[in-house]
């Protein structure tokens, strides 16, 4: 197989890139390749926020479209009218927990939407893809490329010292990583039938800057700062690798550019917490940040009941990615929380307002529908 040579104007569709992930990079590609052009299509679901991008908003290189994946026809006319020749699909319902709840919202996006992306970008391709194998390299403009970023999860759980390769076998155990397992197989079932090049990551469990506060690490740094219980389930002993998103952004820069098509890439941190120990970490450093008694914050852990279906233990092999693309995490996950920290603590104005109840209210009855 033949590596990706990229051409150096493109032309490419971040989807959901106003969300967490997204945001970072859609940031990275608008500030590191002005050449390309760079359209961010985003539902502006609850998790999504433009604010996470006013330091690009007004870029020459960067568009924003508000369009549903769901939405043929918006999309099509995204693809017709910037010419799109590469996607990278990061658009997606994410938590767990409101799978549980509402599990066909994630179907329709998740699968569904992924879905109509792959029926468009298969239709605005063919021309290009006519006579051309999906593991072959092109030339110039005629090159496209599919991006689809999944997780660990759907891999289901671990249960001794092993870690995830990109040849384990699939076993979702929630409707979120059903969902995304579902997506993953729709990918390279296309690759296979339509001979559209493809690439899929698999990541762990993103933190840093711009992260929605239902998510462990933000959830519980907002809680901290305004003395709120830390709500953990069971004893706290499941186990996640941590990968900090601005590591996760490069990584799928490597990938977009310098990936095998056809190929996937486990992207982790090299970084395994149990949840309480990364809460009682949590609570140190903010009881230093904020001028408190060593321990005044570790008070606020209370102990819930344990969630369906909750998988003990996820861990990541990236050795894959390091040696074919040379890609390795910057920072250790001590420094990259303290900086996390100071980011929300600096940033209390955008915590408040997406924890407010009017945002959420809206964001609710968006949700719902």
């Amino acid at each position: 197989m033949q590596r990706n040579t990229l051409s150096a104007e493109r032309r490419i569709l971040i989807t959901g890139g106003a969300g967490f992930i997204g945001s970072h990079v859609v940031r990275r590609f608008v500030k590191n390749y002005p050449q390309y052009r760079i359209i961010n299509l985003d539902a502006l679901t609850y998790a999504g926020n433009l604010e996470n991008l006013r330091d690009v908003e007004k870029a020459p290189n960067y568009t924003f479209v508000k369009a549903d994946i769901c939405d043929a026809v918006a999309v099509a006319m995204v693809f017709t009218e910037h010419a799109i020749d590469g996607v990278i699909h990061l658009a997606a319902e994410s938590h767990v927990d409101r799978s549980i709840s509402d599990p066909m919202a994630f179907v329709t996006t998740n699968v569904i939407g992924t879905v109509t992306l792959l029926n468009v970008a298969r239709e605005a391709w063919k021309d290009r893809l006519s006579g051309h194998s999906p593991l072959s390299s092109g030339e110039g403009r005629g090159e496209v490329r599919f991006y689809h970023v999944s997780t660990d999860e759907v891999y289901g759980s671990l249960h001794d010292d092993s870690l995830f390769l990109e040849s384990t076998p699939y076993d979702p155990q929630s409707p979120y990583s059903a969902s995304k397992a579902a997506s993953d197989h729709f990918v390279r079932a296309y690759g296979n039938t339509y001979k559209l090049p493809f690439v899929v990551s698999n990541c762990s469990n993103n933190y840093g800057s711009h992260h929605f506060p239902e998510k462990l690490i933000p959830l519980m740094i907002n809680n901290i700062r305004n003395n709120k219980p830390l709500p953990v389930y069971g004893k706290g002993e499941n186990v996640r690798d941590w990968l900090w998103v601005e590591d996760h952004a490069s990584a799928i820069d490597a990938v977009f550019h310098k990936g095998v098509n056809g190929e996937t890439y486990n992207i982790g941190g090299h970084n395994e917490w149990k949840n309480i120990d990364l809460v009682h970490l949590l609570c140190r450093i903010m009881d230093q940040k904020l001028g408190r008694a060593e321990g005044e914050s570790a008070k606020l852990i209370t102990y819930v009941t344990d969630r369906a279906g909750h998988d003990l233990r996820y861990a990541i092999d990236a050795s894959k990615i390091e040696r074919d693309l040379g890609w390795k995490p910057s920072i250790t996950f001590e420094v990259g929380l303290e900086r996390t920290v100071d980011w929300y603590l600096a940033n209390t104005e955008w915590l408040d307002h997406v924890t407010s109840g009017a945002y959420l209210r809206y964001y609710e009855v968006q949700y719902a529908r």
